[in-house]
């Protein structure tokens, strides 16, 4: 029997293998989705608009490693804090020509990460109500990584 916990790592796992329709199949129809930038995302099409990107690799390379986690199954809710890492290397650019993408390059290197926390929302089918991500976006605090052989 699937538990929040569970879930969560599938759910996460389906992010680092950039796998946007099994990302979308724990969203419940009516779903909300804060990503921290003030705006609300509702339902499945405008959450996957806003993943959109993340999958696409407009950004590059992203993953998330988890450091923290909070269950709480019977109100099916639960916290993680993260690190998203980013590999800006063109290999993982999938073609794109984000202007963006170009900048981050230029000032942090070819990786980089930030932290974040995301809390999730669950319905009694686990399938997620509510994603709030709370992190630096405004201004993040970026972190040049250094590259391994």
């Amino acid at each position: 029997m699937p538990t929040t916990a569970s879930t969560i790592d599938r759910f996460v796992d389906c992010f680092n293998r950039q796998d946007l329709d099994e990302a979308m199949s724990f969203f419940a129809e009516d779903a909300e989705y804060l990503p921290g930038d003030g705006k609300t995302h509702r339902g499945h099409a405008g959450i996957r608009a806003a993943f959109e990107p993340l999958f696409s690799g407009k950004f590059g390379l992203i993953t998330f490693d988890e450091h923290d986690r909070l269950i709480d199954e019977p109100a099916r809710r639960a916290a993680i804090r993260w690190t998203c890492r980013l590999d800006l290397a063109p290999r993982h650019t999938r073609g794109t020509k984000s202007v963006l993408r170009r900048f981050l390059r230029a000032v942090y290197g070819s990786r980089m990460n930030w932290e974040g926390t995301d809390i999730f929302h669950f319905d009694e089918e686990l399938r997620i109500t509510g994603k709030y991500t709370y992190g630096s976006f405004r201004r993040p605090i970026m972190n040049r990584e250094k590259a391994t052989a």
